[in-house]
């Protein structure tokens, strides 16, 4: 009787395994991998194409859910105690914060061999040092567009601050491309990852100050259209199916150039991309010529929060080969993402090529989104500061913001700790373009 039970266990115990991964003895064992991510609409769609591309050609399944608010969804997750399997943030920050409180997977190697700097500084935890995020796409902030047809003269800024639950980064994204163009590398790294005065140091001051100078004096209707308007600008009644037109289609009547990242061609699609032109930003930037070939850019980087073995397999297939050419090839020309260490524009997309140009090619130094290195608590005082300070540029404002932002610098002293222990922020936040990282 003994024996008959143990067997009708076994057996029992296989039925289920049999259900829990779709198999059955001698079959294949299709796994589900659940992402979260913050691509929706188009976006979301041509990622959803690609992971359905891998997923036919491994039998296992991919479930993607994308939110605008990525922060608050995951957290909620988090709480809950039931996170996505791979996660897709675009902040080192938040990733250092979840990494520290144990959160995070280490990537196997496999996972972890696309781990470019500077996406991917790897991080020193339990007396190991490893890798816990790759980027999956890039983008690169220190550009300037405007209309080809401008006329010669000073520009007249496009700026909207507004965007959801995270306003005023278009404004944290100026004060970071000043800084790192006047100040250099070193001072910018520093200052990112929360070794620099806000307060007693020049450079932050005078990066504060010269934004002031260059979007020059606006009006009390000005500046609150501006902190009202998302920066994907309002909606054209003349295609009620585009929800969106960027802000040098119309949305801002008048202004010439914007200050956007390589994202934002999403909103200038066919005839209105090839409309614009777009500049490295250092020509206008009031900067030193020492660092003119240096860029800001920022990126999307998938890291793996279960033990799912088939997390950390879909986060090697999202960065292989075939799975950047099936995401370039599922999604429309303004939406083609950039990769890292190369970059797939198709023949004849001249603003592609000039982009990918810049990361792989032209730049000495590329650095990383300084408020996306910062601990979210700093970076949110980031935002909130810039909004004030553009509503109200006096001295005096200035002063008691950057007392402010010293002060939250100082309490958390950019060392997240959690149960893995102190872990401070990564600093090897600046690489040449194309640079490989250290093996995890």
């Amino acid at each position: 009787m003994r024996g008959r039970a143990v067997r009708v266990l076994v057996a029992a115990c296989l039925l289920a395994l049999a259900a829990l991964t779709g198999g059955c003895a001698g079959g294949p064992a299709h796994r589900t991998v659940v992402v979260l991510g913050p691509w929706t609409g188009a976006e979301g769609a041509a990622f959803e194409d690609a992971l359905q591309r891998l997923s036919a050609g491994r039998g296992d399944r991919y479930v993607y859910k994308g939110t605008r608010s990525l922060r608050e969804t995951l957290v909620a997750q988090l709480e809950a105690g039931a996170p996505p399997d791979v996660a897709i943030l675009n902040s080192i920050g938040e990733l250092t914060e979840y990494a520290a409180d144990g959160k995070l997977e280490p990537l196997s190697p496999r996972a972890a061999e696309r781990a470019y700097p500077p996406w991917s500084p790897t991080l020193m935890l339990d007396g190991r040092r490893r890798t816990y995020w790759v980027p999956l796409r890039v983008n690169l902030k220190s550009l300037v567009w405007s209309k080809r047809a401008t006329p010669p003269g000073p520009p007249n800024w496009c700026v909207a601050m507004a965007a959801q639950a995270t306003s005023g980064w278009p404004g944290t994204d100026w004060i970071e491309d000043i800084l790192l163009h006047q100040a250099g590398p070193d001072t910018y790294t520093r200052w990112a990852t929360g070794r620099l005065d806000w307060y007693r140091d020049p450079a932050v001051r005078r990066a504060f100050t010269t934004w002031a100078q260059l979007l020059g004096p606006r009006s009390t209707r000005s500046v609150e259209q501006s902190l009202t308007m998302s920066y994907e600008g309002t909606p054209d009644p003349a295609h009620p199916d585009d929800p969106r037109r960027g802000l040098l289609g119309g949305s801002l009547p008048g202004c010439t150039h914007e200050h956007q990242g390589s994202f934002i061609r999403y909103l200038y699609p066919g005839a209105a991309g090839e409309a614009l032109r777009v500049e490295p930003s250092a020509r206008y930037l009031r900067g030193q010529a020492a660092y003119k070939d240096t860029y800001e850019v920022s990126g999307d980087m998938a890291a793996v929060l279960t033990h799912n073995p088939a997390a950390q397999d879909l986060v090697k297939l999202l960065t292989s080969e075939s799975g950047r050419a099936g995401w370039s090839r599922a999604a429309p020309e303004e939406l083609r993402p950039f990769f890292p260490d190369a970059s797939d524009p198709q023949p004849g997309d001249a603003t592609g090529q000039a982009i990918a140009s810049y990361l792989t090619r032209d730049a000495d130094t590329l650095c990383f989104d300084a408020s996306d290195v910062m601990p979210p608590v700093l970076r949110d005082a980031f935002y909130r500061a810039v909004l004030t300070y553009f509503q109200d540029p006096r001295p005096g404002t200035l002063d008691t913001l950057l007392s402010q932002l010293e002060t939250v610098r100082s309490e958390i002293a950019g060392t997240p700790s959690g149960r893995s222990g102190p872990v401070r922020v990564p600093d090897d936040i600046c690489a040449p373009p194309g640079s490989q990282g250290d093996p995890p």
